[in-house]
């Protein structure tokens, strides 16, 4: 596993910062990861939510406020973004493998590290491991969309191999990335001002779903099998875990116009012993509509 060399990779970022790639290995295939370094100081790590547009470009408005006073790593995960995007097994394991070899090879020992949605699962699993830390989990869920509908797991597992299939599944992928479509998920259970939600804007977020290979990510995201926890006991097991430990701080800012199953989650999240929480208005992209208000809320606790 080996980091290449900046003066190679630098080009004009999404996020005001230096772009780098991390070839990582995983089971005899080596495939690319894409991040993102601005600033200097004690290291932030940022890791955004899973949506098929996921990008650390939603987390930018978070970055640059950090930027100010820390060295902020934004991370693009396989499957999404600009990282690469192979035709592979798309499960838990994976991303968890996949984030304790990147923290050790490209930021060791985070001085704390904000995970958005599906992050917040997995930078909890990986909080276990870690001498002390200091977390921001923002709108945390651990359900993906068909788990949070209540739909049998032989659904989700049936839709992957649809997905998978070279016509079939690029038409499903399709249907659900055509701008219509996305503009309703964003409205249902996105952004709270539907203003935000222009043309321009959706074109660019359609650009993201349109890359060779796109479509096997998030299709093992909305059928669960990204899911980082596969209960609730196990969410708050966990989190219990970490939050024994004296020396790792968790905070948790919990989305007031969330869907009622992921803002059932974060509440329970919310209420364990030694978790802070704070309240935004917003649903689960509340990390890109109000990046300012994370961001302030970011800058105190990393810096406490």
């Amino acid at each position: 596993m080996t980091i290449s060399p900046p003066k190679e990779l630098t080009r004009p970022s999404r996020m005001g910062g230096q772009v780098q790639h991390y070839h990582w290995t995983y089971q005899g295939q080596t495939v690319t990861i894409a991040y993102e370094t601005l600033g200097a100081g004690p290291t932030v790590l940022l890791l955004p939510a899973f949506s098929t547009v996921s990008t650390r470009a939603e987390l930018a408005q978070i970055a640059q406020v950090l930027a100010s006073q820390f060295q902020v790593i934004a991370l693009d995960w396989l499957g999404f973004g600009d990282s690469e995007r192979p035709a592979c097994t798309y499960e838990r394991s994976l991303y968890q493998a996949l984030l304790k070899d990147f923290v050790q090879n490209c930021c060791p020992q985070p001085a704390g590290i904000l995970a958005a949605g599906h992050g917040a699962g997995y930078a909890l699993h990986l909080a276990q491991t870690q001498v002390s830390t200091r977390l921001l989990l923002v709108a945390p869920t651990w359900k993906g969309p068909l788990r949070a509908m209540g739909a049998p797991s032989w659904l989700g597992t049936n839709l992957r191999n649809l997905v998978g299939l070279p016509i079939v599944g690029s038409a499903l992928y399709g249907a659900n990335t055509h701008p219509a479509f996305l503009k309703w998920m964003y409205q249902r259970h996105v952004f709270v001002d539907e203003a935000r939600l222009t043309p321009t804007f959706i074109q660019q977020r359609r650009r993201i779903t349109q890359q060779p290979g796109a479509r096997f990510a998030p299709a093992a995201f909305v059928t669960a099998a990204l899911d980082p926890m596969c209960d609730r006991t196990e969410w708050l097991q966990i989190a219990t875990a970490v939050t024994a430990n004296p020396n790792t701080a968790v905070r948790v800012i919990l989305a007031d116009q969330a869907p009622p199953q992921s803002k059932a989650e974060m509440q329970a999240l919310s209420e364990l012993p030694g978790i802070h929480t704070d309240h935004l208005p917003g649903s689960l992209g509340l990390y890109e509509e109000y990046g300012a208000e994370v961001g302030a809320i970011a800058l105190a606790h990393f810096q406490a």
